[in-house]
């Protein structure tokens, strides 16, 4: 494909689609491209928040938009049940005992659960089980730098591959 046919191309399912963006939550500068460089996704795979998935559709290279997804689009609301207070003697004496702290613990299946340390007492660590953004509404400034089609072993491998340009 040319570069004229890559012009032509809207962002659709297993296309490989290249965004520039900045993320605000609650008036807060959460994350930008500009620091962590453009991401790159195939279209229609889940592989970013559904909101934002969803209102790229029929974009092309070189288009800009403005979006707020609310949180059942992107993290869910915060589930008030997904905390768990640790005792405080079952954390090694040089682990960081700090608010904000992230942790991965394997639950008793072996499967890799994320938390964050929520609040310390004087013999208990409260752990919370939700995603950091969980319950927040996310506004994007998005761009589309490059649109292409995934290959055959993109989408059998379910992500982007870096291409030689």
């Amino acid at each position: 494909m040319n570069q004229s046919e890559n012009q032509e191309l809207t962002i659709q399912d297993d296309i490989v689609v290249t965004l520039d963006y900045t993320l605000m939550v609650d008036g807060e500068m959460i994350e930008q491209s500009e620091n962590n460089g453009a991401i790159q996704f195939i279209q229609g795979r889940g592989e970013i928040v559904p909101g934002l998935e969803s209102a790229l559709y029929g974009m092309r290279v070189g288009e800009s938009k403005q979006l707020s997804v609310p949180p059942e689009e992107a993290y869910g609301e915060e589930d008030g049940e997904a905390y768990a207070e640790i005792p405080r003697r079952e954390f090694p004496p040089d682990f960081p005992l700090e608010v904000g702290v992230e942790l991965q613990l394997r639950d008793q299946n072996g499967d890799v659960l994320e938390a964050y340390i929520q609040d310390i007492g004087d013999d208990f660590v409260l752990l919370n089980f939700n995603h950091r953004l969980a319950g927040k509404t996310l506004d994007f400034s998005v761009s589309v730098t490059g649109l292409r089609p995934a290959t055959l072993e993109e989408i059998v491998h379910g992500h982007v591959h870096s291409q030689e340009e």
